[in-house]
């Protein structure tokens, strides 16, 4: 059982079991003070108080439909006859008897059975006294209004504790809906940190390693044959290691990248294509243009790493290029660059997994810009667009 359920038991079985302690309370003053024989009333009295721990002990489980119904049904109808039989009084258990019946049983069988309660005090009023007494004929009234009253309680405490208990089926569904959801979004927030962190990777410290493997393979190329050029090529292995050691650390902070910290984007641009120029030999034009104003971090950070992706790949793929444009346009708006070389081309169609290109269309879409790539036998051209807006909602 949840807990809305439980609140749900515990607080309707506290407003049943206060109008049946008052039930008790009432029928047990009457025994006390009536005129018949005191054994019988002390039998009735001793009766209806085990019938009290009979509710107690299986009475609400069977209303909750957690236990036999029957058993406690038939236990409640054979300690109500007993104490009518040891005194007529013991009727006005009819007032808690009735509703318990009810709400235990399915309605068509607690009907019949309350036609029994109330005939019981007449049959055995004429089995014992040849016919219904004075006493009897007065009460007979009042006890026919008091327990459709208590049949009308009882129906309605019926309805409520099922209300309350298809009710706390809902919370408890809606709780684990929640629950549910809350473990598919956390499964997608990992996914896509995963891959946030795939293409951090790609973009920052897989490069890097890469240029300071090539660089140390020209070093021990040279190494005897050309001793300055190699020690040259060592340099900018350092300094390579130098600058991935400071990305890995913004990227363990995640921190905007050391490049765009201390320059702006077009700066930033311009020192990674004169870095990239002292490693591989390939030329590169920067130039910028548009409005002269301060791009969003955010934006910077998807163009600067589109343009690295872009550099890396002239220089592991385009065999023979020797000049790499990267045009930054800045409008209104809008970021645009455009990133071409003129190696031999290949077919974007034909490009499939890894983090490359699909990371920086990936960055592109996340940002609310586009990129795309064309090729053709004399280069190969990069193109984004990221508007100033994705970065501020």
């Amino acid at each position: 059982m949840n807990r809305s359920q439980t609140e749900a038991r515990i607080r309707w079985f506290a407003l049943w079991d206060g109008y049946l302690s008052v039930a008790y309370a009432v029928v047990l003053v009457l025994l006390l003070i009536a005129q018949s024989p005191a054994t019988g009333r002390t039998v009735a009295i001793g009766v209806l108080t085990l019938l009290v721990v009979w509710y107690a002990a299986f009475g609400r489980r069977a209303i909750l439909k957690e236990a036999r119904a029957v058993r406690f049904a038939v236990g409640l109808m054979v300690g109500y006859v007993v104490a009518v039989a040891a005194d007529l009084t013991a009727t006005f258990a009819l007032f808690g008897v009735v509703p318990l019946l009810v709400m235990s049983m399915p309605l068509r069988v607690a009907m019949p059975l309350v036609l029994v309660a109330h005939a019981w005090p007449v049959t055995w009023s004429v089995l014992v006294w040849g016919g219904v007494t004075a006493d009897m004929s007065r009460q007979l009234l009042f006890l026919l209004m008091g327990v459709a009253l208590a049949m009308f309680l009882g129906l309605f405490v019926t309805q409520v504790v099922r209300q309350s208990r298809q009710r706390a089926d809902m919370i408890e569904e809606l709780r684990e809906s929640r629950e549910r959801l809350a473990a598919l979004s956390r499964e997608a927030g990992m996914a896509a940190e995963r891959e946030r962190l795939a293409k951090e990777i790609h973009d920052t410290l897989a490069q890097g390693l890469t240029s300071i493997s090539t660089l140390v393979q020209a070093a021990e190329a040279q190494i005897e044959s050309a001793p300055d050029n190699a020690r040259e090529h060592l340099r900018l292995a350092r300094r390579a290691a130098d600058e991935g050691l400071a990305e890995a650390r913004a990227f363990v902070a995640a921190g905007t990248p050391p490049l765009l910290k201390e320059h702006s984007l077009g700066e930033a641009l311009r020192r990674a294509a004169n870095a990239f120029t002292e490693r591989h030999g390939i030329d590169v034009a920067v130039r910028t243009s548009g409005r002269d104003q301060e791009v969003p971090t955010r934006v910077a950070v998807v163009v600067l790493r589109a343009a690295q992706e872009s550099l890396s790949n002239v220089a592991k793929h385009a065999q023979g290029a020797d000049l790499v444009k990267l045009a930054l346009e800045l409008t209104e708006d809008e970021v645009h660059l455009n990133v071409t070389d003129n190696g031999p081309g290949f077919d974007p169609a034909a490009q499939t997994g890894g983090h490359g290109l699909p990371g920086i269309r990936a960055r592109a879409v996340e940002a609310g810009g586009a990129a795309d790539i064309t090729s053709d036998p004399a280069g190969t051209t990069l193109s984004v667009t990221i508007p100033y807006y994705q970065a501020t909602t």
